[in-house]
């Protein structure tokens, strides 16, 4: 199979919402796309997209997630300087905050394979492998998605890295939020990810001289070589107005 391109699209520090409808406008574009090549001889090839951002605090909960599981009213969530959204993808309840990185798959999988199960499991080996190049050996815990530290130790186990996704028609989004130099006191105002007796941590608190940036260059080195593919940057203009737009409308409502 030739090398799947890519286009790696870094955000920086962006509004949740903002940057949910973005990947929302990515997704919808490959899935026209795949639709629009259900009548045509020959089909035009679909594109593959990767955002990487960082977000001001916000509480995610999963189409399958419980309220309850948020441990602020609308006041804690102002003092915190938090928002909230009930979002489309799965899994329960997340934080996400600066120091946090995310990474927003938005690619057809059927360019690569068509295992929904596999794929998780290539989300988790990018960052398995990132937390090595760094000297911490992590892993998966049996039954639950995302990476750990100590995963067969009792007592010890705790989560570095949380991941929920949605697919329609092999098209993914959402993805991986692994923490660096997040600040974990927003993790107690939540019952992380639905799990009520297991830790979460950082890298910076398990290595507190860990070079960030290499990490993040590890990160997308890793994401190349588990998916086989070549990231390329964006058309900086196409991001631009995509924004542009999105913000615009984010003033308008």
């Amino acid at each position: 199979m030739p090398e799947q391109v890519v286009t790696c699209i870094p955000l920086g520090l962006i509004d949740y919402k903002i940057a949910w409808d973005f990947q929302t406008s990515l997704f919808d574009s490959i899935v026209s796309r795949k639709l629009e090549n259900r009548h045509l001889t020959t089909p035009v090839p679909t594109e593959n997209f990767l955002i990487v951002c960082e977000h001001p605090h916000v509480y995610t909960l999963g189409r399958n997630g419980h309220k309850e599981h948020l441990l602020l009213e609308s006041e804690g969530l102002e003092r915190e300087q938090a928002q909230f959204y009930e979002i489309n993808r799965g899994g329960d309840i997340t934080y996400h905050g600066p120091g946090q990185l995310v990474l927003y798959p938005v690619m057809d999988l059927e360019n690569f394979y068509t295992d929904i199960h596999r794929y998780m499991r290539e989300l988790e080996e990018v960052v398995i492998r990132t937390l090595a190049d760094s000297g911490v050996t992590a892993g998966r815990l049996s039954g639950m998605t995302g990476v750990w530290l100590d995963p067969e130790i009792p007592g010890k186990a705790r989560k570095i890295c949380a991941m929920g996704v949605k697919t329609s028609r092999w098209v993914t989004m959402h993805g991986l939020a692994l923490n660096l130099t997040t600040n974990l006191s927003y993790f107690q105002h939540i019952v992380p990810c639905g799990i009520k007796d297991k830790d979460v941590t950082s890298l910076h608190l398990e290595i507190p001289h860990v070079d960030i940036e290499k990490v993040k260059e590890d990160l997308l080195k890793n994401f190349q070589s588990v998916f086989h593919c070549l990231l390329v940057p964006p058309d900086h203009e196409d991001v631009s107005k995509r924004l542009l737009s999105l913000t615009t409308d984010a003033y308008k409502t």
